[in-house]
């Protein structure tokens, strides 16, 4: 048997294959490149994917958890959405307006609330909840007794709502009805004990009643529960400061800042404790950024104008008294302060009428009397 000698196996060479597949693919792309310009050009381009927005009622969830976490600016922004994309959802704009309103801004709330209200809902629960944020507007406004009627339809509405009980609570004590408050707010205690929205009405009900110390407590065990509540730190400092402990409301106002640093009516606040320690150029500053942060704060121009009178400088109390009572501020203070700060520049004849209308405020106000008496020894004195 003839044997070849042995040679070395000729391994094929990969090439030709790999060719082949990107002629395979470059045609494939080209024909799916035509049937695309096909489609396109009888039914228009298509869509570019996009991801899905969650549901108004995920936004009102999520608007809950940042209330829940003191984050009020990020909240109004998803309950604003929520209302965008459902503007039938009554939670998402009674939600919102307690914020403005907690935030002082009680025209906004109010109005929001009422929005809320107007929207029909299946649900007993969401619609009282309604009705008792309206109710707390309204007080808050100013408007006590139509919070009342307001509050009392959210308890027939749901009489196990707690948050409407305590509203209504806080209705019957600015309008003076004392045994209804007390009653009212164990009621709400005995439907939410460890609710700190309930425990902050108490509070103030206690608060209204004079008694400062219990209301504390209250305010107290609302931000045990919940810590990041500015608005409840704004109450315990409101209340030490009723009682003299200026350092500790101090501290309460600036855990307040701290929480929730976009609100001017702490820094209000704040700047006003100051003002009664003593500490006026701090005052100044602290009120000049609550007017930064509003500037259609009446009450802080009131006061920045008083600690401007205060330390004599008459010019700029002018200015900033005359704001505030622009801007709704028209208190006995404000114009006496005004008329007084006139009439040391040695103006009385501006001084004069403002100091009647501090004493057409208050026919007693020893300041507008003793301003008017100087004023009239200066004019007998001239020649």
């Amino acid at each position: 048997m003839y044997l070849r000698p042995w040679q070395p196996h000729r391994r094929k060479s990969i090439w030709p294959w790999f060719l082949a597949v990107i002629v395979a693919v470059a045609v494939g792309w080209f024909l799916y490149s035509k049937q695309r310009e096909i489609f396109e050009a009888i039914a228009g381009p298509l869509p570019t994917p996009t991801p899905t927005e969650i549901s108004a009622r995920e936004y009102v969830a999520e608007a809950d958890r940042a209330f829940q976490r003191g984050q009020l600016d990020a909240a109004i922004a998803k309950y604003r959405r929520a209302t965008e994309l459902d503007p039938t959802l009554a939670v998402a704009y009674a939600r919102w307006a307690r914020i403005e309103t907690l935030r002082s801004d009680t025209e906004a709330g109010v109005n929001l609330a009422r929005r809320a209200t107007e929207q029909s809902t299946a649900d007993p629960q969401e619609a009282a909840e309604s009705l008792a944020i309206l109710a707390m507007a309204l007080d808050w406004a100013g408007k006590a007794p139509e919070a009342v009627a307001m509050a009392l339809k959210a308890t027939d509405q749901d009489p196990s709502s707690a948050i409407a009980h305590a509203y209504l609570a806080e209705a019957y004590a600015d309008s003076g009805r004392i045994p209804d408050a007390l009653e009212t707010a164990d009621q709400a205690l005995e439907l939410a004990p460890d609710d700190p929205l309930v425990l902050r009405s108490v509070g103030y009900v206690h608060e209204a009643t004079g008694q400062y110390q219990a209301a504390i407590g209250y305010y107290e065990q609302a931000i045990a529960i919940n810590p990041h509540l500015a608005f409840v730190y704004l109450d315990l400092g409101r209340n030490y400061r009723v009682l003299g402990d200026l350092d500790t409301a101090v501290q309460q106002f600036e855990r307040a800042a701290d929480a929730d640093p976009n609100d001017p009516q702490i820094l209000d606040q704040l700047g006003w404790t100051y003002f009664s320690m003593g500490a006026h150029e701090l005052a100044r500053d602290t009120l000049l950024e609550a007017i930064r942060l509003d500037p259609t704060f009446a009450r802080a121009h009131g006061r920045l104008g008083i600690t401007y009178y205060v330390r004599r400088n008459y010019e700029d109390a002018i200015t900033a008294l005359e704001q505030a009572i622009d801007l709704g501020a028209e208190t006995e203070e404000n114009y006496y302060t005004l008329g007084l700060s006139h009439a040391y520049l040695g103006d009385c004849e501006a001084a004069i009428p403002l100091l009647e209308e501090a004493l057409r405020i208050n026919p007693n106000s020893l300041p507008a009397l003793r301003g008017l008496a100087d004023c009239e020894s200066s004019a007998s004195a001239e020649p």
